[in-house]
């Protein structure tokens, strides 16, 4: 094996983070299916798809660099929120703690002097930045929008006309 047990265990926790992920975002695009936000469940739907893109390439990194890969149970995930709003905040959230674990990750690869995996974690860093700043983006235009109806149908609407997600 090239990586150590160490670094095979913690590619597989960042391989099942980037799944719930992906899940969690499914879960979000029920929920707006449910308000009739059909706009903001496409968005959400194509972000669950880019999560298991990323997923994937954990998964075939881990391939190739003769280890293991483990499947571990995911956790349910939420199935309502507050409000539109609050549900691209949790997804802020949860992209910061993302962010958080590929870091933590990074400075794993930097500590084993594992090259191969920190530079394949330097796509994840750079994603993380446009993860964030994209979902922050979402929760700043919702508190511009206020409580206005015809705001969050405008808002439906744009982000309804999210672009497809590009394939590993």
């Amino acid at each position: 094996m090239m990586i150590s047990k160490k670094m095979q265990d913690a590619l597989n926790s960042q391989l099942n983070k980037e799944l719930f992920s992906s899940y969690l975002y499914l879960a979000m695009a029920a929920y707006f299916e449910e308000e009739n936000l059909t706009g903001m469940a496409r968005w959400m739907k194509l972000q669950s798809d880019e999560e298991h893109v990323h997923a994937m390439k954990f998964y075939d990194f881990i391939i190739r660099v003769g280890a293991r890969v483990k499947l571990e149970k995911l956790e349910k995930p939420q199935e309502k929120w507050e409000s539109p709003q609050s549900a691209f905040e949790a997804a802020l959230e949860h992209e910061k703690f993302i962010t958080k674990s590929i870091n933590e990750l990074l400075d794993l690869a930097v500590v084993e002097k594992d090259h191969a995996t920190s530079t394949f974690l330097h796509w994840f860093v750079d994603e993380q930045v446009e993860e964030e700043a994209t979902a922050a983006e979402i929760v700043e235009n919702f508190k511009l929008v206020g409580e206005s109806k015809s705001g969050l149908f405008m808002l439906d609407r744009e982000l309804g006309r999210r672009g497809s997600v590009p394939q590993a």
